[in-house]
């Protein structure tokens, strides 16, 4: 039997593909459900959902607790709902970008939706990912995350916070200091070239995170230019001290 596995991972090979077992070492969303397991998260607040792609990320992975999504831009707020019409415990807030401030915003929209972002984009990203220029802008109510939390916890609260906002990451830190002494686990993008003007990069947020007594747990890259092989993103996981 080893033989023909072997022969057909060589062929695999030949064809410029890698057939491996699917494990936590080598899938991002088993890494992360995993994380949340650990931690023992019944309520995980998605910060920057877009249309709900970590949201469905984790549920294919087994995770059944609450799920709390926060979206700005107006069309991917309106799939995200419809994406989540059939999950009781997928919760849509209002339409509204999360900052350092209460008030309104302009965001810029992106072309591939995902890229869309409060910062002007630099360079360097447009270059790597063509689809992403900005396209429109809208004008959001923006608020910051300590100011909203509450309403959705309760002494039994697990928080796991997922930050994805597109250089806006500090901003939305900075925003949640009350509920990040309550968070037992973080997933939040990390850039390590400047990508949008203005954006705090990876050492800034591990420190950050560090400080607010955060272990950084794992590494997952997730943007990647295609013409040299740099990478540009990663997501971290980070885990409250006190649960190592």
């Amino acid at each position: 039997m080893n033989y023909y596995k072997n022969q057909i991972k060589k062929l695999i090979n030949l064809l410029g593909w890698n057939l491996s077992k699917i494990t936590i070492l080598n899938s991002h969303e088993l890494q992360v459900n995993y994380v949340i397991q650990l931690v023992k998260a019944n309520i995980i607040f998605d910060i920057g959902a877009n249309t709900g792609q970590f949201a469905q990320s984790i549920r294919k992975g087994g995770y059944k607790g609450q799920i709390v999504s926060f979206e700005p831009l107006s069309d991917a707020w309106i799939e995200l709902k419809n994406n989540a019409n059939n999950d009781s415990n997928w919760l849509i807030h209002e339409r509204v970008a999360i900052g350092n401030s209460n008030g309104e915003i302009k965001i810029n929209i992106s072309n591939n939706s995902v890229s869309s972002s409060v910062l002007p984009m630099l360079k360097q990203h447009s270059s790597a990912a063509s689809d992403s220029v900005y396209i429109a802008e809208e004008t959001v109510p923006i608020v910051t995350f300590d100011s909203i939390a509450s309403q959705y916890l309760n002494n039994e609260s697990h928080i796991f916070l997922k930050i994805d906002t597109q250089g806006f990451e500090w901003e939305v830190l900075e925003g949640a200091k009350d509920t990040l002494h309550l968070a037992k686990g973080v997933i939040v993008e990390l850039s390590l070239v400047p990508l949008y003007d203005g954006q705090r990069l990876w050492k800034d947020i591990i420190n950050k995170l560090e400080n607010e007594g955060f272990t950084l747990w794992a590494l997952q890259e997730v943007f990647t230019d295609p013409n040299t092989g740099q990478s540009l993103q990663f997501d971290g996981i980070f885990i409250k001290n006190k649960l190592l």
